[in-house]
């Protein structure tokens, strides 16, 4: 059970009765809440969740639609992603309770300030490493429109310029990171056909993919919500086309690519999780056809050439900058 649930399941008289759980881990906590709805945007966590109790988990950006008398936010990562949840949540419950959970590494007590605009935050427990606090809310907001929260920026590529589009929460929210940066550069010469940008964010890779290779069917993967709704933002602002998916991973990409690009993934929470991106280096000759290509980039840290040419073969470092790699490997 995740600590979180656990600190709950102390109190767990406080949630016996139609209670959403927005971003509830994928453990047994809803088997303890029989009356509980969960929320999910990540895509992992709401397949394992869904599966185990069908019918009673939602996937998405916004607030399901059924009524619910409290709410408890497992907190997120991103303190703006953190904002809009708790607003979206609080115009559901004109003085209703309104609850956060979440590890004290994460930085629960500064995050419960931001209870503050609807009532008088008050710690409930501290235990596991966790705090869990409460707010009746009185102050109800207007319920926050999630695309007037996008940050906008320009990407310039050497087929034009591109407006990316990125929501809160999505990974390097309103700016271009510096490994992006890199494989922009260096997205010639890739084999013709079906692309995949693998844990595609707000989109940057795949827009500049369709931009540079305009017959070439493009699909777009992310597990996280945001990242999906942003990565179709992006595209409409662009005039682009593309299937953008939400997936687990790699085995929920199409098969027979052409090529598969990506600046992975490896961060979930407040935890370091490489399994994602790993799991891609596997398995991505299952989904390329022969002569495909794997194009990523990555910390240089990391050893990730030696996991390429065990599952895929020969691996090529095309560009090295400012601590991250560009890698390429082809299918035999």
């Amino acid at each position: 059970m995740d600590p979180r649930s656990e600190v709950l399941l102390r109190q767990a008289e406080l949630f016996a009765g139609k209670v959403l759980l927005a971003g509830l881990p994928a453990d047994g906590l809803l088997g303890e809440l029989p009356e509980a709805h969960g929320w999910s945007w990540h895509w992992d966590e709401h397949s394992a969740v869904a599966a185990r109790h069908p019918g009673r988990c939602q996937f998405g950006t916004q607030v399901p639609a059924q009524a619910f008398a409290a709410a408890v936010l497992f907190l997120p990562k991103s303190r703006e992603l953190t904002d809009y949840l708790l607003a979206a949540l609080a115009a559901r419950l004109p003085g209703a309770p309104l609850y956060l959970v979440g590890e004290k590494r994460a930085g629960i007590e500064r995050a419960a300030k931001q209870l503050q605009p609807f009532g008088r935050p008050r710690k409930l427990d501290s235990a596991r490493h966790c705090q869990l606090w409460q707010v009746t809310v009185e102050q109800v907001p207007a319920a926050p429109e999630l695309e007037t929260l996008a940050r906008r920026y320009p990407v310039a590529t050497t087929d034009g310029e591109l407006q990316v589009v990125s929501l809160p929460g999505v990974f390097s929210h309103g700016r271009l990171d510096v490994g992006s940066r890199l494989l922009l550069e260096h997205l010639d010469g890739l084999p013709e056909g079906a692309v995949l940008d693998f844990g595609c964010g707000a989109g940057v890779l795949g827009a500049a993919l369709q931009r540079h290779y305009r017959h070439s069917a493009l699909h777009l993967l992310d597990v996280d919500a945001f990242a999906v709704a942003s990565s179709r933002l992006t595209l409409a602002a662009n005039g682009l086309a593309g299937e953008v998916i939400a997936g687990r991973g790699i085995a929920d990409a199409p098969h027979d690519l052409a090529a598969i690009v990506s600046n992975p993934p490896f961060h979930q929470g407040v935890h370091t999780d490489y399994q994602a991106t790993e799991q891609l280096l596997r398995d991505a000759a299952r989904h390329l056809r022969p002569g495909g290509e794997l194009r990523l980039v990555a910390n240089s840290f990391l050893r990730y050439a030696p996991l390429i040419e065990q599952h895929l073969g020969p691996c090529t470092v095309l560009a090295e900058r400012d601590g991250f790699r560009v890698y390429s490997a082809r299918r035999a």
